[in-house]
């Protein structure tokens, strides 16, 4: 019987790999096909997702650039659909990086301590007392709005969701990430930071990745990296 589920815990975590290929923008999909404006991941076919959160795959995960630049407003909604249901628990968490003078979305590698987070999601009871997050066993990662103050200009906008089902082992949560060349207008001239570098912001043993979800009350949990900068 342990090993009947042992067995079937492998086929779920198996099944429940995914990516997010196509920007969504105020709710609708900006990208007519995948990876015109998000950046192809070496998890294109495995859908398996990163477990070393310092490997340098941590930063986009990117096989290659995208072709395209897409142009988002500052103060827009943003989010990803999903290959597969998003059916691991973990937060969803958004970050940027603007690309420095003289380079481009298209070609830069967001190398640096430029990276600056602007929302994380938090878990909740269900109604059979399970610990879940927004937008688990769905088919597109939660929105999150990009400040209104954010300055215009280039960025590399990133999503990871991470999944904890099996964090209280080490090295054993899993990052499924994207991220996207977009120009942001109408911004503001706000400071965004604190900034961090990726790899670096994270650590294996950070309470937020090597955690035991199933004893856990939702306002304790503490997700990995810096604190969301909201303009």
């Amino acid at each position: 019987m342990k090993i009947l589920s042992l067995f079937l815990l492998a086929a779920v975590a198996v099944e429940g790999h995914y990516t997010f290929p196509r920007l969504v923008v105020n709710g609708k999909t900006v990208e007519d096909r995948d990876w015109l404006f998000t950046r192809q991941t070496k998890n294109a076919q495995s859908k398996s997702g990163i477990e070393n959160p310092t490997s340098g795959d941590i930063r986009c995960y990117s096989s290659t650039t995208a072709p395209q630049i897409a142009t988002v407003p500052a103060g827009a909604s943003v989010n990803y659909i999903s290959t597969q249901q998003i059916n691991h628990p973990g937060p969803t968490q958004y970050y940027l990086a603007r690309v420095p003078a003289g380079s481009s979305a298209k070609t830069w590698d967001g190398s640096g301590s430029v990276w600056w987070k602007f929302a994380s999601t938090m878990p909740y009871y269900d109604a059979n007392k399970q610990l879940v997050w927004p937008a688990q066993n769905t088919y597109a990662t939660h929105p999150a709005v990009i400040p209104a103050n954010t300055p215009s200009g280039e960025y590399l906008l990133r999503v990871e969701q991470i999944a904890l089902h099996m964090a209280s082992q080490a090295n054993k949560a899993q990052f499924y990430i994207s991220c996207s060349q977009i120009n942001i207008t109408n911004g503001g001239n706000g400071t965004p930071g604190p900034t961090v570098s990726l790899p670096g912001a994270y650590r294996s043993n950070d309470p937020g990745i090597q955690v035991n979800i199933y004893n856990l009350q939702p306002d304790a949990y503490r997700a990995p990296g810096p604190a969301p900068w909201q303009g």
